[in-house]
C-alpha cells in the first residue's frame, strides 16, 4: 500500500477466496463480493472520467446507505477527486450553501433526494447531476441517469495518477451548531491510518464482522469499524437510512452473525427495553461500541447481566480529531463507566489549561489529541484553522481529565460551562449524578438565563418506559450527590432529547426552547 490511495485496499483480489469473499451486505439483502466492490469501483470511476471529473476536483454524496455508496466514494478517492458527504437531511439552503463552498463538480444522489437538489440547481455552477435509483420519484430528467454509471464505462482500472498519502480525499461539514458548517479535511494518509489504528485496537481480522447504524455522511457510520474490516478482507453489514426500528435493528445483527457493531446509547436503551430481548440470540456477537454521549450507568448493568460475555467499549473521538481518539479495553468497560478509555495506538492526549500549558493527572483542563488520523484542516478556512489546530495537535475543545494510567474522563464542553452566581458548573458532572438514577433513561444539562444569577440550571430528563418520574425526586437525587449550587432549579420531562444523528444531544435546541424559563434573556449571556 505504499502509494497511499484508499483504493488499494479493495484492489482486484489476486486469490479466488478473496474474490468471493464477502464485502459488503446492505442489511440480510444483497451482498457484494470484493470482486464486485472492485468492478463497480472501477466503472465509477470510469463513469466520472467521462463526466471530466479529475484530480482535485470536488464530488457531492448526496446519498442514503446503500452498497453503491462504498463504491462511489472508493471510485471518487481512486481518481485523487475529492468526495464531499452530505447530510441528506438538509434543507435546499444548507445544501446550495455546501455545493458552493465545497466547488462541487458532480453532484451523485438518490432520486427521492431530487426535489431539494432542483430547487437550487440553478444556483449552483455544477457540470453534471448524476441521479441513483433508491425510490420513485419526481421526473429528473435534468440529471445523468444511474444506468450511465453502470453502462456506459469500461470495468477496467481507471487511468490516473494515484493519490499519495497528502492528498485530500473526503470533506464532512460539521454540524454548525454554533455558525455555518466548516469542511472538516480527511487526506488519504488520515484515512487509511485511521482503518489502521482501529484494526490493530481491535484485531479484526478476514473473520471480523461489523456492523455500523447511523448515516455514512458520518465518520461514525463509515470509517468507525466498517473501514478497517474491510481493509483486513472482513465482512462490512449496512443499515438501511431510514425506518429504524431495534428489531429491525437485531434481525440484522442475527442474520448475519455480527461480530462488532457500533451502537448509539439511545440504541441500547432501546434494546434493553425491548420486551422480545430475551427471544434474540447474539451468538456471534463481540463487542459493542458506542459513542457520542456517556452510557447511562443503569444501561451499563443491565447489558453487562444480559450479554456477560459481549464487551462494551465506550469510545471517545470527534471529526476534525480523526474519528475515534479513545477506547476503552476489552474487559473494563463493565468496570470503568465513567471513562472513555485510553488513546488508540499511534494517539496522543494532552490536557492543557486555558494558558495552554499542559495540566498535571487528575486536573481538569482542554482535551488536546494528536495522531495521524488527525484532519488536515477546515477546507479554504485557514483562520478557523489556525485556531483548532495547532502543531498537530487538535484543540476539541472538550474538558476533561486523565489519570496517570491514561484513562480519560470528558467533563463537558468548554462553551457548555454554566455561570451561576459567580461558580462554574459544568454540566456533565449533573448528567452523570441524574444517569445513576434508577428512573432516568437520560438527561440533559443546560443553562437557562437568570436575571439574579445570570444563569440557572436546567435538567431535561427522559424517564425510563414505565416509570412515573416527578420535579422533586430529581432534585432531592442531585441535592443527596451535588453540592447545592448545582441541583437543578428547572426540571423538565420529556418524551425524547434532540440529537444528531450520530447521537449527540443538540443543547442549542434545549437552550432555545428554554430561553425564557427563568424569567432572564439569552442577550444577558452573550
Amino acid at each position: 500500500m505504499n502509494t497511499g490511495v484508499i483504493t488499494d485496499f479493495v484492489k482486484e483480489p489476486s486469490l479466488i477466496e478473496d474474490a468471493v469473499r464477502p464485502a459488503l451486505s446492505i442489511e440480510n439483502g444483497v451482498t457484494w463480493s470484493y470482486a464486485q466492490l472492485h468492478e463497480c469501483s472501477n466503472k465509477y470511476a470510469n463513469a466520472l472520467r467521462q463526466l471530466e471529473v479529475d484530480r482535485g476536483d470536488r464530488v457531492g454524496m448526496l446519498l442514503f446507505n446503500s452498497l453503491e455508496y462504498w463504491a462511489l466514494y472508493l471510485a471518487i478517492t481512486r481518481l485523487g477527486a475529492i468526495a464531499v458527504r452530505i447530510n441528506f437531511r438538509l434543507a435546499p439552503t444548507e445544501l446550495r450553501y455546501i455545493l458552493q463552498d465545497a466547488g462541487c463538480k458532480v453532484v451523485c444522489f438518490h432520486d427521492s433526494l431530487g426535489s431539494g437538489l432542483g430547487a437550487i440547481r440553478q444556483d449552483v455552477p455544477v457540470r453534471a447531476h448524476v441521479c441513483f435509483s433508491y425510490e420513485s420519484a419526481d421526473d429528473l430528467r435534468w440529471a445523468v441517469p444511474e444506468a450511465f454509471m453502470n453502462d456506459a464505462s469500461s470495468a477496467e482500472p481507471a487511468v490516473s495518477d494515484a493519490p499519495g498519502l497528502d492528498d485530500v480525499a473526503m470533506i464532512m461539514y460539521t454540524s454548525g451548531t454554533t455558525g455555518r458548517p466548516k469542511g472538516a479535511v480527511w487526506t488519504h494518509g488520515n484515512t487509511l491510518w485511521f482503518g489502521a489504528m482501529q484494526a490493530m485496537q481491535w484485531a479484526y481480522s478476514s473473520s471480523t464482522v461489523a456492523m455500523t447504524s447511523g448515516p455514512f455522511y458520518h465518520v461514525g457510520a463509515f470509517e468507525d469499524l466498517l473501514l478497517p474490516a474491510l481493509m483486513v478482507r472482513g465482512h462490512a453489514v449496512i443499515t438501511r437510512s431510514r425506518g429504524f426500528s431495534i428489531d429491525r435493528f437485531a434481525d440484522v445483527l442475527i442474520g448475519r452473525q455480527v461480530t462488532d457493531v457500533l451502537a448509539y446509547p439511545f440504541m441500547i436503551y432501546d434494546l434493553l427495553q425491548e420486551p422480545k430481548l430475551a427471544e434474540y440470540s447474539f451468538g456471534a456477537l463481540r463487542r459493542v461500541v458506542t459513542g457520542g454521549s456517556p452510557i447511562a450507568g443503569w444501561a451499563v448493568k443491565e447489558l453487562r447481566r444480559r450479554m456477560p460475555d459481549v464487551q462494551l467499549v465506550q469510545t471517545y473521538g470527534l471529526t476534525e480529531g480523526g474519528g475515534i481518539t479513545t477506547a476503552m479495553p476489552d474487559g473494563e468497560g463493565w468496570t470503568r463507566p465513567d471513562s472513555v478509555g485510553r488513546a488508540l495506538p499511534l494517539t496522543e492526549i494532552q490536557i492543557v489549561s486555558d494558558d495552554g500549558a499542559p495540566v498535571p493527572p487528575g486536573a481538569m483542563g482542554e482535551v488536546l489529541v494528536r495522531s495521524p488520523s488527525v484532519s488536515a484542516g477546515y477546507w479554504e478556512r485557514p483562520e478557523e484553522s489556525a485556531q483548532t489546530f495547532d502543531r498537530d495537535w487538535c484543540r476539541t475543545g472538550d474538558l476533561g481529565t486523565i489519570t496517570s494510567g491514561g484513562y480519560l474522563t470528558i467533563t463537558g464542553r468548554k462553551k457548555d460551562m454554566i455561570k451561576s452566581g459567580g461558580e462554574n458548573i459544568y454540566p456533565m458532572e449533573i448528567e452523570a449524578v441524574l444517569a445513576e438514577h434508577p428512573d432516568v433513561q437520560e438527561a440533559a444539562v443546560i443553562g437557562v438565563p437568570d436575571p439574579k444569577y445570570i444563569e440557572a440550571v436546567c435538567a431535561v430528563v427522559v424517564a425510563r418506559r414505565g416509570a412515573s418520574l416527578t420535579e422533586e425526586e430529581v432534585v432531592e437525587h442531585c441535592r443527596a450527590h451535588l453540592a447545592g449550587y448545582k441541583k437543578p432549579r428547572y426540571v423538565i420531562c420529556v418524551d425524547a432529547l434532540p440529537k444528531t444523528a450520530s447521537g449527540k444531544v443538540q443543547k442549542y435546541l434545549l437552550r432555545e426552547s428554554y430561553a425564557s424559563l427563568g424569567g432572564g434573556s439569552r442577550e444577558q449571556l452573550d
